[in-house]
This record gives C-alpha cells, sequence and structure tokens, in this order.
C-alpha cells in the first residue's frame, strides 16, 4: 500500500509518499480500505513534533478516517468484510490503508457518503464536548466563537444553534464570515478590520456572552476574556494562532467566570461512553439537518503536503479531506 511517512519532525514539505506492507489484522483489529481521511490542525502540529501526543518516528500521521472493512481479526465481532465504517486512530490515517483497534470503530449510517463520515469526528467531536459538555451551554445564552469558519468553529457554531443559543461568529475574513452564516451564525464581527471588544459589546447589547469557544489563542484571547458576561464560561480549545496566551487571572474573579479546558482525545480515551453518547446525538442532529460538514476541498494521497500546508497557511474553511483511493 502507498502512505504518507513522516521520518523527521518538520513541515509538511518533509513527508513523503512510500509503499509499505499492506496492514496485517491483528487479533482485536480490523483493517479498513481507506476512502477518505479528514485533515485537522493538530497534524500539522504533530509532524513538527509540537503536540501534546508525539508518536514515534517514522510514522503516518492522521487520524480521522471513514473506509470499508478489508479484513478481521481474531476476536472480533459486529464487522464484517465489506461494512462501511467510521474511525479514529492514533494515527496513520493518511494511507490506502490502515489496521484500528476494533473499539475504535462506529458503523457508518445509511447514505452518509464518506467524506462527511470523515469530518464528523474530531472536529464535531470536540466542539460537542466543549460546548455541551464542559461549558453546559443553555438555550437562550450567547455564545461567542472565535476562528470561527474553520473546522471546530463551523461545527460549535451548528451546536451552539441545534442547543437554542445565539451565536456570534468571529474570522478574519468576510469571506470567512459568510460560511460561518450559512451555518447558522446570528452576529459577525470580523476581527481584522474591528476592535473585538467593541464589536463584541455592540452584539451583546453590553452584556457579554456566556461562553467563548476559543481554538485560537494569541491576541485575541485578552480582549474575549475582558468581554466575557458574568459567570461566563471560557472555552481554551487550541491555539492555532502559534501563541499561547498568558491570561490576567483577575478578570476570572472579577467576572466570576471559568477557565476550561477542552481535550477531546483525551476524553474520548478517559470517559469513552460519555464520548459515544455525544457521538450518538451528533449523528442524530445529521439526520435532522442540524448539523452538516462542511467540506472546503479533496485531496489526492500525493497532494497531503499541499493539504496541510493550506490548513497552517489559514486558507482552508470548514473541513478538507485526502481521497487516498483517488
Amino acid at each position: 500500500m502507498k502512505a504518507i511517512v513522516c521520518k523527521a519532525w518538520g513541515l509538511p514539505d518533509t513527508l513523503v509518499v512510500e509503499a509499505l506492507p499492506d496492514p496485517q489484522a491483528a487479533p482485536g483489529h480490523v483493517v479498513l480500505d481507506v476512502q477518505a481521511a479528514g485533515v485537522n490542525f493538530p497534524d500539522v502540529l504533530i509532524i513538527q513534533g509540537k503536540y501534546q501526543y508525539k508518536p514515534a518516528l517514522p510514522f503516518t500521521p492522521g487520524n480521522e478516517v471513514s473506509g470499508v472493512v478489508r479484513a478481521v481479526g481474531e476476536g472480533v465481532s459486529g464487522y464484517r468484510v465489506g461494512d462501511k465504517v467510521i474511525a479514529f486512530a492514533a494515527h496513520g490515517a493518511f494511507a490506502e490503508q490502515l489496521a484500528v483497534p476494533a473499539q475504535a470503530l462506529m458503523p457508518m449510517p445509511p447514505g452518509m457518503d464518506f467524506d462527511t463520515a470523515a469530518a464528523i469526528t474530531l472536529t464535531y467531536g470536540t466542539s460537542h464536548h466543549a460546548v455541551v459538555d464542559r461549558a453546559a451551554l443553555r438555550a437562550g445564552e450567547t455564545m461567542l466563537v472565535l476562528g470561527a469558519a474553520g473546522g471546530v468553529g463551523l461545527a460549535a457554531i451548528e451546536i451552539g444553534k441545534a442547543l437554542g443559543a445565539r451565536v456570534i461568529a468571529a474570522a478574519s475574513t468576510d469571506d470567512k464570515l459568510a460560511v460561518c452564516k450559512a451555518h447558522g451564525a446570528d452576529a459577525l464581527i470580523n476581527y481584522s478590520k474591528e476592535d473585538l471588544r467593541e464589536a463584541v459589546k455592540a452584539a451583546t447589547g453590553g452584556k457579554g456572552p456566556d461562553v467563548v469557544y476559543d481554538p485560537v489563542g494569541g491576541d485575541y484571547a485578552e480582549a474575549a476574556f475582558r468581554s466575557i458576561a458574568w459567570r461566563g464560561r471560557y472555552l481554551v480549545v487550541g491555539f492555532a494562532n502559534g501563541e499561547i496566551p498568558k491570561l490576567p487571572l483577575n478578570l476570572a474573579l472579577l467576572k466570576g467566570a471559568s477557565l476550561v479546558g477542552v481535550f477531546w482525545g483525551e476524553f474520548a480515551k478517559r470517559e469513552p461512553q460519555a464520548n459515544l453518547a455525544g457521538m450518538m446525538q451528533l449523528l442524530g442532529w445529521l439526520a435532522e439537518g442540524k448539523i452538516k460538514p462542511h467540506i472546503s476541498a479533496r485531496y489526492a494521497l500525493a497532494d497531503t503536503a499541499q493539504a496541510l500546508n493550506d490548513m497552517a497557511a489559514r486558507k482552508v474553511t470548514g473541513k478538507v479531506v485526502i481521497n487516498p483511493q483517488a
């Protein structure tokens, strides 16, 4: 099989395409023919050795995948050759084939396409854990989403609307904000043109948002935290800006506000049943049309480096996927 291989920590252009032995179905494992693999910002960090999780070199990046069962290992029940499935792996998804533990699989709902299936696990799982579990966002509350046109940002907008909240989307261009509007955002802020604090104040009538969803970090974090409402919840989702902000903790005191960490990967590992319940709710919302992953680009396996470069350069809206069989 062909696979993307990271042999040394570095930027996307250091990745290579290699022919590797086909994976075998060990006991308790299933081998998939990968049809689609989601690309996420952590992939850009992992290949540089800058993420919380650091696999041993060499490795194949990518963890969000959909495919067809190719082989079933001893002791696996519930899956057969030919089944269409969704999986989340530690790594290895940017390849034509992938072996995963059977417990990492979910059946693909009837009628779902492979690209959508590969675009729902990490981004929507992260945002569901953040918005529903960690922030406990309620109907009638207001949520501000920073970096709102990215994969997790658009997911947060849709989840907020599914819960009955008012959602303010903040992004860096008008084109990105148009995508946010199409996915349900009630108010829009272009923080490359507007003062974020003043714009949030105007959009909330001076009250501030009950929840701030921040996957960006950097300079906008303090402005957003200063704008938060009384008893607000500030979700620390990630640092796509590249800078981890240093927030004055007196702001939490003055607003009676909470800083809430969001690490979906660890949550999924420590609380698998809670994570599965969240995924079931997401699939229900998908069937009802309340959420719909926005897939803005598709790449062949050989173009994986370009996909990651586009992700790093913030040229991506919503999700992009790799199609290894193309």
